[in-house]
């Protein structure tokens, strides 16, 4: 490094340039692994379009929940550097839109991934329904999860991300904004000022986690990304939408694997407190998935779409 900067003080301003992008593009990557508390990222640096007055108000948390979310931003788990594959996902919780689920369903999903090798970031997002909320779900939540997916994929050599094996995953209402985002054609705007909206939002994967019933298609696009789903058939809520998509998946030929356990009702989250083995190790089947799908190796091919 001495050397490096001993040069940059004899050669010409284009060498040296050249060499300080250089030391960035290696002192970033360096300075995120030794990271060891969790990164926010906020989605907007002036605060969310329309409300940027509002990105100062703080949010209000307490236990396993986060609320009044008027600044909406994406919290970075980095895995361990010696596991890191290159594989991301986008975490949406659950809660009803009303608050976040964001220990169980946000912070807890992270650290197993992590563990897997994956990059994590768990998306705070807008909530149509707390209290006094001037916001609506399939507008601004779905705005959120649009751009969660393009900073992402913005920042993928920065996190040592392979932009062909971002995910996005949802745990009950996360669901829908997971199905907001997932089926929606992606494609970014190449003339817009912000460079991040000119990112596609197209994830390259999608884990359902008792995903909530508003926003399924109709139809599933022949392009749609593989899908893991999962939920209790007694799930009075959220058990239908993973047979909804599990049915639409397979009328569009496209890679899908479905669990639907016979108890376990709605936010089991991540299996740990249920007394039920099915429940308290469905994980694993994820992990099983992720590998099973080449999304763990770092050359793997993360597209088999087409079933015959």
């Amino acid at each position: 490094m001495i050397f490096v900067l001993s040069l940059i003080k004899t050669q010409p301003e284009t060498m040296v340039r050249s060499i300080q992008a250089l030391i960035v593009l290696f002192i970033i990557p360096v300075a995120l692994w030794a990271q060891t508390e969790p990164i926010v990222i906020p989605l907007w640096d002036n605060g969310a379009p329309g409300f940027e007055s509002r990105r100062n108000e703080p949010e209000q948390a307490k236990d396993y929940w986060v609320k009044n979310i008027h600044n909406p931003s994406l919290t970075a788990y980095l895995p361990p550097k010696d596991k890191a594959n290159g594989a991301a996902v986008v975490i949406c919780p659950g809660g009803g839109h009303r608050l976040l689920v964001y220990t169980a369903e946000g912070v807890d999903p992270a650290k197993f991934l992590n563990n897997l090798g994956v990059t994590v970031f768990v998306l705070k997002y807008r909530l149509g329904r707390d209290t006094l909320s001037p916001y609506k779900i399939d507008v601004h939540a779905k705005q959120d999860g649009f751009r969660a997916m393009r900073l992402v994929r913005s920042r993928a050599a920065e996190f040592g991300i392979d932009t062909n094996r971002i995910g996005l995953m949802g745990f009950s209402a996360g669901g829908e904004v997971v199905d907001m985002v997932a089926f929606d054609k992606g494609t970014g705007n190449p003339k817009a000022p912000d460079l991040i909206d000119r990112q596609s939002s197209k994830p390259a994967f999608i884990i359902q986690i008792y995903p909530g019933p508003l926003y399924i298609p109709a139809v599933i696009p022949a392009d749609a990304p593989p899908a893991f789903l999962l939920a209790a058939n007694d799930d009075p809520c959220c058990s239908i939408p993973v047979m909804q998509l599990l049915q639409r998946y397979r009328d569009a030929k496209v890679s899908v694997e479905a669990h639907l356990f016979t108890q376990g009702a709605h936010g089991f989250n991540m299996g740990q407190r249920s007394k039920l083995k099915s429940i308290n190790t469905w994980p694993q089947r994820l992990a099983d998935w992720l590998s099973d799908n080449n999304i763990l190796q770092p050359t793997g091919n993360v597209r088999p779409k087409v079933m015959h």
